[in-house]
């Protein structure tokens, strides 16, 4: 058994990223400023978005996306119930209603079929998240878009580096109500410790993004303590405190020059994890990724399989634990949290691909600072669990 702990994820920050951070904190310039715009224009390039908007956090540039889309009270917004409980809040925090559409239970997508059934008179907007990392269908997502005239916004949290039709995700062209938002949380392909970035070609969005991430205050007024800022300013809408700060964003442009190595890093992991568990019982690994796509691998996450076994998918990452291999659980099925059931009616049943998933699927661990020797712990504790809890 392995003697110190393994955790399923741990960042990887580099000495000219602390070095940055330093600068940023001598020079008295720690919020938003002259890093985070520099931040934002080599994200809009390396994603080949028009626009990119630093926030303090995916959650807040999800909440902004739906705002500037005009999304509110009496609207419904399509998403998947394999999902971060945020995806779900942030449609709640506008006032309007999430309806969910059910999965693939082999690409933990959500199904463009299911998005078109669960579209009705008051549906404004789709919001498909890339599971992990692997794309959603998104020509298919993009065409019932625009054929019901409705709004798309990728929650892009797992999806960093990753792409689809011969471009990154995050690629948002001006003729399209599309928005696409990142996550640079700490356990995400780049981190800024916490941090999101909203990107989109829709100009107005944009605009409407920028002035509602720091109080509704007019454009320009981040700068009015500068000595080229001014200090009058004025509240076009009411806004929000959602913006990034120049000490994240000097992470964030270290992370990005290192995006390429650790999303290879990633792969090769991933490689690894299946040869390893190739042909092994007990264990459904995810598809290879679809023709035409590139994963990001954010995380590696096969099912249990429980008819299989002697044990449930819980009791596996307790005794991955007591191998001292961490494992994370993403995610239970949003509609099985009370809050959603008491106040939304949602039940188990409703969407009967997600509880299969919701109910096997582990999280072992994956990042760039991975050894091969980690992986061959974590792979042979898996071994070990999986044989000890065969079914006969």
């Amino acid at each position: 058994m392995r003697k110190d702990f393994l955790p399923f994820a741990r960042p990887s920050i580099g000495e000219d990223a602390i070095q940055d951070i330093a600068e940023s904190i001598r020079s008295g310039w720690i919020t938003t400023g002259p890093k985070t715009l520099a931040f934002e224009k080599e994200f809009a390039r390396v994603v080949d978005a028009p626009y990119a908007l630093a926030v303090n956090s995916a959650t807040a540039g999800l909440h902004l996306a739906l705002m500037a889309l005009g999304i509110g009270q009496g609207d419904e917004v399509v998403t998947t119930p394999m999902t971060f409980a945020a995806t779900v809040n942030t449609i709640l925090f506008t006032g309007a209603r999430p309806v969910l559409a059910d999965i693939d239970r082999r690409t933990l997508n959500i199904r463009p079929e299911a998005i078109e059934a669960a579209i009705t008179p008051h549906t404004k907007a789709i919001v498909p998240v890339h599971f992990a990392g692997r794309p959603c269908r998104m020509e298919e997502i993009l065409e019932i878009a625009r054929k019901h005239r409705l709004a798309v916004i990728e929650d892009a949290a797992h999806a960093m580096g990753a792409s689809w039709s011969g471009g990154p995700v995050g690629r948002t062209p001006a003729s399209e109500r599309r928005i696409c938002v990142f996550s640079f949380h700490p356990t995400k392909n780049i981190t800024t410790g916490e941090g999101g970035m909203v990107c989109t070609g829709d100009e107005e969005a944009a605009e409407a993004v920028s002035v509602m991430r720091q109080h509704g205050m007019s454009k320009g007024a981040w700068n009015r303590y500068a000595a080229t800022g001014t200090p009058h300013y004025d509240i076009v809408v009411p806004g929000l405190k959602y913006n990034m700060l120049d000490i994240q964003a000097a992470i964030g442009l270290s992370q990005l020059r290192e995006l390429d190595r650790f999303n290879a890093r990633r792969r090769d992991l991933v490689a690894a994890y299946r040869r390893a568990f190739d042909g092994l019982p007990g264990l459904i690994l995810p598809p290879e990724p679809e023709a035409g796509t590139v994963h990001s691998w954010h995380i590696f996450t096969p099912l249990i399989d429980t008819g299989a076994l002697t044990i449930d998918r819980d009791r596996f990452m307790a005794l991955m634990r007591e191998q001292n291999i961490g494992t994370a659980l993403h995610y239970q099925a949003v509609h099985l949290y009370t809050y959603y059931r008491k106040t939304l009616g949602w039940k188990p049943g409703d969407f009967p691909e997600a509880e299969y998933v919701s109910e096997r699927i582990v999280s072992l661990p994956l990042f760039p600072a991975m050894t091969d020797d980690d992986l061959a712990d974590a792979a042979d504790a898996t071994k070990r669990v999986l044989a000890a809890h065969r079914a006969r």
